[in-house]
């Protein structure tokens, strides 16, 4: 009796996966004579994908693992991007979060086994963000992934693109024991100073005892990836600048007016005559170590049949490490340039300036802890129970180092009069221009990737030496900054199943409750010292490497060895009782959410004309609270440091700020499906669902964000009081399921969005921890000034008062995204060849418009998509080859955006049986070696360019039973 159940469980890819993690086993009870097919090899696999997608409420696409161990792709989101309508981002060239049908990240919900997981980051660029990261879990002990694109009253709110559900195996999946391993060696072919093959090793063992009525299960993994990027782009966002002939624009470091050619510029799409600039062009060599471990322990007890509790612990480490040198050049001001039909400026030239030479640390920690424990119950013959909770959390760098540390070397300037070389301390106040440097530079942005030329025979006239030799070369500034992120998700759910109604159309009643308590504890990093140049560099540890785009070469040294030299006052040649280092400033922000969710769904079963249809309805009322805080030093003042630099000056003294929020939905779901025959499925679905806010929108902290003397000057502040993004959705789709394992679909959608979050843009004062306002003292003509060591050259009442250009999170307007989604998924009869092609269109009502600088209702991620892929396999061998493919997308939706170019990828994989229990295998990822191309408004206004190189996977796999 209990060897029955636990079969059944060997079909959870089928039909869980198709319902809630929390309707397991109601769904079990209901077919207790379902036909047990082992789950091996691609075809295998495949077929039931096809089932997953037959039997779901609403429109569910999922992907199933070939054999247990065996998903399609090491990393998740490389194998999600093959399900129609779902797109990735990457990162070093590697999956890491996903999109559907056009909606990012921050809309999708990521569960694992129906539970909602943390997430956390410590890199400042990356936000505080609830998107999973896919590069955290290996796929070793993945059974199956489900994408449920519809709503259903049963699921956890917070994904208006889909709510993707990660499904880990268990020991009743198994009868009795059932071990794997599997060990290869990762060879990246981009690696320059790294491993080119680092090794990743898995295994799980399960068994089941005392008549099957108790299961264990362990898995690890271990993985370590070593990489390189050479990269070409620009620090900064490209700005606009002004308008017309930039009269008034004038030079950090020269009272000479910019002299810019305005007259390609198409005034019926730029007017006001706008011209853009690059504020740096970059080349950069980078070099990545990532190493993860993976681990799980599932125990399950079944005293008798009705009954099935399991016990599990999921825990994920995640140490990366990122070393990066640059060489660099700043556009602080422009002598000549030609603007393009657009207002780009193509030919940027700046003389008697510097090259800049940096150094970044990336070194942070994430740890991922996850204790559940769930119940179910076949109370009786007619109502069965549920209940699961779980205590999750993720840390980010624990011990709230700075997880990035960068600092940058520059070429010296020289005193405007009598031509002596000087510490950049900016005490001829005046003098408009008292230090100069004596290397011209320009760059070309014509063509695919700018170039740059320089002439610095003026730096070898003067010293001897060229703009890379060592004597040449001085600090300039350093910077530590991170997070320390603490993210804690306890969650209860209980739900019900009560069926076996008579014999009405009414078949099943669900129903239940989910309480969830969202907790983030933030720890922001963040310091400088803007002037370094009196800092001795002889002990500084320096490499000379090839570069590109023309620069010469990359100076390859530790921004953690120059910051060491910061520490010791033997170093300061200026004063050396006196350190160069001042400790980063740290802030304290969190969010507590408390959401409470009741739910009720009804089961119909009828005919119409002959025709089978089944019917779920169903509501969900949600409502949330939230609490908000931020612990920091004010800022006090600006300290005027150099001619274009402004830093802050902190309070000795923190303070506490604490908002908070509140709001409440009513959520309906309806789905229908239709059997209009044996072979033709049609489906109906609305549904409202809602997608919460980034938590670092909700804090009430404001950060200063740009202040350079004579502005601008922005700052940022959270809004707790914002509404989630509510959708309601509409879908239609057509499925023809004509042979075991092929189907054709077409698929309808409409999503219509409100309360979209855009930022709202206020012109405002910012007081001091007194409630004066902060003041400009780069207006007031003091002796001495800049310099970064003068207290005469700080913030003063008498200054002028700054105008902050404040952003802030607001909800807006509704907008609406439409699409189509065509499939098609065909086995060749008894060949053992296979192939699946789709392609997904994605159309929005609210597309960015390049010309328009006043872009605010815009959806990021919108892209269409497609896949091919083919295969063959036999009883021994298999090999496939996927092809996948995305459009240009919008990254980010600023007043100065972020394209992401269209990009396709080609992998490849093969494997061979041994035996029964023995197989080889090979992986090539990106085998065709594509890059990554980012701009701006323009395409000509380049962002990055980033090459990697193709990656393969050399393993042997092994089953035993």
């Amino acid at each position: 009796m209990y060897n029955n159940k636990f079969k059944l469980n060997s079909v959870l890819l089928a039909v869980l996966c198709a319902t809630h993690a929390q309707a397991q086993s109601q769904e079990n009870s209901q077919n207790n004579n379902v036909e047990v097919i082992e789950v091996k090899g691609i075809a295998s696999s495949l077929s039931k994908s096809a089932a997953m997608k037959r039997d779901g409420q609403g429109v569910v696409d999922a992907i199933s693992a070939e054999d247990i161990g065996k998903f399609p792709d090491t990393n998740l989101a490389e194998s999600l991007q093959r399900i129609t309508g779902v797109s990735i981002d990457r990162s070093n060239n590697e999956g890491n979060k996903v999109t559907v049908r056009g909606f990012g990240p921050s809309f999708n919900l990521v569960t694992l086994n129906g539970r909602q997981m943390p997430n956390s980051s410590a890199l400042l660029d990356d936000g505080i963000s609830r998107s999973f990261n896919f590069k955290e879990v290996g796929a070793e002990s993945v059974s199956a992934v489900a994408v449920h694109k519809t709503a259903r009253a049963d699921l956890n709110s917070g994904g208006i693109g889909a709510t993707i559900d990660i499904q880990t195996a268990k020991p009743f999946d198994h009868d009795g024991f059932k071990a794997l391993g599997s060990v290869k060696g990762v060879l990246d072919t981009s690696v320059d100073t790294g491993d080119s093959i680092t090794p990743e090793i898995s295994g799980m063992i399960s068994n089941t005892f005392l008549d099957d009525s108790v299961g264990v299960l362990i898995s690890a993994s271990h993985a370590v990836r070593h990489s390189h990027t050479d990269r070409i782009g620009r620090s900064g966002q490209w700005s606009d600048v002004g308008k017309g002939s930039y009269d008034n624009w004038k030079q950090a470091f020269s009272d000479t007016p910019s002299v810019i050619n305005t007259s390609n510029i198409n005034t019926a799409n730029n007017s006001d005559q706008h011209v853009f600039t690059a504020p740096t062009v970059d080349f950069e060599k980078s070099d990545s170590e990532r190493e993860r471990q993976n681990a799980q322990v599932v125990l399950q007890y079944s005293p008798n049949a009705d009954l099935v509790i399991t016990a599990d612990y999921v825990l994920s480490r995640l140490d990366d490490k990122q070393k990066m040198n640059r060489s660099s050049f700043w556009f602080d001001g422009v002598d000549t340039g030609t603007a393009d039909v657009n207002g780009t400026l193509i030919n940027p030239t700046r003389a008697k300036d510097e090259l800049n030479f940096w150094a970044w640390e990336y070194a942070y920690k994430t740890e991922n802890d996850s204790m559940g424990i769930n119940v179910e119950w076949q109370a009786t013959d007619a109502l069965s129970l549920t209940l699961d909770l779980h205590d999750s959390t993720s840390h980010s760098n624990p011990g709230g180092l700075p997880a990035e540390r960068l600092a940058n070397l520059k070429n010296p300037r020289f005193d405007h009069d009598n031509d002596d070389h000087l510490a950049d301390d900016g005490d001829d106040a005046t003098t408009p221009t008292p230090h100069i440097g004596y290397v011209d530079i320009a760059a070309d942005f014509t063509g695919n990737t700018p170039s740059i030329s320089y002439d610095d025979s003026e730096l070898i006239a003067k010293t001897g030496n060229d703009a890379w030799h060592k004597s040449n070369i001085v600090g300039d500034l350093i910077q530590e900054r991170g997070y320390e992120i603490e993210n804690n998700i306890k969650q209860l759910s209980l739900s019900a199943r009560w069926e076996n109604l008579g014999n009405g159309d009414l078949t099943a009643i669900n129903f239940g409750l989910n309480n969830t308590v969202y907790k983030v504890d933030t720890t922001k990093i963040s310091g400088a010292v803007w002037n370094t140049s009196a800092l001795d560099l002889t002990n500084l540890d320096i490499e000379t490497t090839p570069g590109g785009i023309g620069f010469d070469s990359v100076l390859r040294y530790s921004a953690d060895q120059f910051i060491a030299l910061t520490k010791d006052p033997a170093n300061n040649m200026s004063d050396p009782t006196k350190a160069l280092y001042a400790a980063p400033n740290e802030s304290l922000n969190g969010i507590e959410e408390d959401s409470t969710a009741f739910y009720v769904s009804f089961d119909f079963e009828s005919e119409f004309n002959d025709m089978p249809i089944y019917a779920n309805f169903g509501v969900r009322h949600e409502s949330t609270d939230i609490t908000a805080y931020t612990v920091a030093k004010p800022v006090e003042g600006l300290k005027w440091i150099t001619a274009l630099e402004m830093s802050k000056i902190f309070a000795d003294d923190a303070v506490s700020d604490q908002l908070s929020g509140n709001y409440s939905h009513y959520l309906p779901s309806l789905n229908i499906k239709m059997d209009i025959n044996d072979d033709v499925v049609a489906r109906f679905s609305y549904g409202n669902t809602i997608a919460r806010s980034d938590i670092g929108s909700l804090f009430p902290e404001t950060s200063l964000q740009t202040h350079l003397a004579g502005g601008p000057f922005t700052a940022k502040q959270g809004n707790p009081n914002l509404l989630p993004y509510e959708a309601k959705n509409l879908d239609l789709s057509l499925e023809w399921y004509y042979s075991e394992g092929s189907y054709a679909s077409i698929g309808h959608f409409r999503k219509d969005v409100d309360n979209f979050i855009s930022n709202g843009i206020v012109d405002r004062t910012i007081n001091d921890a007194n409630g004066n306002p902060i003041t400009d003292p780069s207006q007031g003509a003091r002796a001495g000034c800049p310099a970064p060591e003068n207290t005469a050259c700080e913030s003063q009442p008498s200054d002028p008062a700054i105008m902050w250009r404040v952003e802030t999170p607001v909800n807006l307007d509704a907008l609406s995204v439409k699409g189509w989604e065509f499939n098609i998924q065909h086995m060749f009869a008894d060949t053992g060849f296979g192939a699946i092609a789709n392609y997904t269109i994605v159309d929005s009502d609210n597309e960015y418009d390049v010309h328009d600088l006043d872009n605010k209702l815009v959806l990021t991620g919108l892209s269409d998509t497609a896949n091919l892929v083919g295969f063959y396999e036999n009883d021994s061998m298999s090999f496939r080859i996927a092809y996948n493919w995305r459009d240009d997308f919008l990254l980010n939706a600023t007043d100065r955006p972020t394209f992401t170019e269209a990009y396709s990828q080609i992998d490849v994989s093969a494997s061979y049986d041994i035996n029964d229990s023995v197989s080889v295998f090979i992986d090539g990822i990106n085998i065709t070696d594509e890059d990554t191309r980012r701009h701006g408004r323009f395409a000509n206004q380049l962002v990055d360019f980033e090459q990697y190189g193709a990656r393969y996977n050399i393993g042997v796999r092994a089953t035993f039973e």
